[in-house]
């Protein structure tokens, strides 16, 4: 059985939901940011005793089926954002449709509905979030962040993130204002 899980953004999140599953005794497979994969059908009780619980951490059981493709989009940007360091061997579109087997004109029409932000404006807001992680780090430059978040130039890197936060890079490094989201605050 599969379950979907909103707000899983972290292995932090994945280890959380792991100990709710075994502190019910339910049978875990597997648990992945969003998605559980259980060895059994669970009962109504059961799934609402989950609930319960899940929503006492923060995380929500997801039921119906754009919710479930909503959090999908979302914990694929979230896992290619801040835990990949690869780039794509497609473009970003045909990622997402591939990963989903479903039309991205379909898959992003139905997330700036439910989302009120396209797919493409969400994406950048998790890269603007790294890039902010990365700043306060002060491990990397500039020009080493621009390429791990896979961007073209320094050049395009800064002007997301002036168009985003209203400020430079440079500028933000050098305040070191901590003024981060949560990643499923986004």
């Amino acid at each position: 059985m599969k379950l979907y899980i909103k707000n899983m953004v972290c292995g932090r999140c994945e280890a959380a939901v792991k100990t709710v599953l075994e502190k019910m005794s339910l049978p875990v497979v597997s648990v992945n940011l969003g998605e559980v994969i259980l060895s059994r059908e669970l009962t109504s009780e059961e799934k609402q005793s989950l609930a319960l619980a899940l929503k006492e951490l923060g995380f929500e059981l997801l039921e119906d089926k754009t919710s479930k493709t909503i959090e999908k989009i979302k914990n694929l940007i979230i896992d290619l954002v801040h835990y990949q360091n690869e780039k794509l061997k497609v473009n970003f579109s045909e990622f997402l449709a591939n990963e989903l087997h479903q039309d991205y004109s379909a898959l992003s029409k139905l997330f700036s509905e439910v989302e009120g932000v396209t797919i493409e404006h969400y994406f950048i807001a998790q890269k603007i979030e790294k890039a902010k992680e990365l700043l306060v780090y002060d491990e990397l430059s500039l020009s080493q962040i621009a390429l791990q978040l896979n961007y073209s130039n320094v050049a395009h890197l800064s002007n997301q993130f002036k168009k985003v936060t209203g400020m430079t890079p440079t500028y933000f490094k050098k305040i070191k204002e901590k003024n981060r989201k949560q990643i499923d605050a986004l």
